[in-house]
């Protein structure tokens, strides 16, 4: 099954931006609505997005609004998953989040990564070739 999973930066983008950002965003969440694919955001990137009472309604809101959005949870696999995403990359925890979307992405047969962080994902995902990374 392919997944389209979500960066920070894409879901900032369908909460806080103006409707031409939002539209690039829903825009992918629609065509994969219709292929039947999944759309995905690791929970560790909502805790990123987290940041008290001024940003917490908005990602709530945000969430509420977008129908279709599954939240992937870090169990034990996804976890061992992520340490791969790092060692393979050599990256240390400072890329922790992104090695997230990775590992999430490359649990679907194909996954796609939709970013405002092309550099850092595009390197995170060099060992997966079956994760697409598409820059918003």
């Amino acid at each position: 099954m392919t997944a389209v999973v979500l960066d920070a930066e894409a879901v900032s983008r369908l909460a806080r931006q103006p409707q031409a950002d939002r539209t690039r965003v829903r825009v992918a969440m629609e065509a994969a609505a219709r292929l039947g694919h999944d759309v995905i955001v690791p929970a560790v990137v909502l805790a990123e997005l987290y940041r008290g009472p001024r940003h917490d309604p908005v990602v709530d809101a945000c969430l509420s609004r977008e129908t279709g959005i599954d939240v992937r949870d870090t169990d034990r696999a996804l976890a061992r998953a992520v340490g791969g995403v790092l060692t393979a990359a050599g990256s240390g925890s400072e890329d922790m989040v992104d090695a997230h979307v990775v590992a999430v992405a490359a649990e679907s047969d194909r996954g796609v990564v939709l970013t405002g962080d092309l550099d850092d994902l595009t390197r995170l995902s060099a060992g997966y070739s079956s994760v697409v990374v598409q820059e918003l």
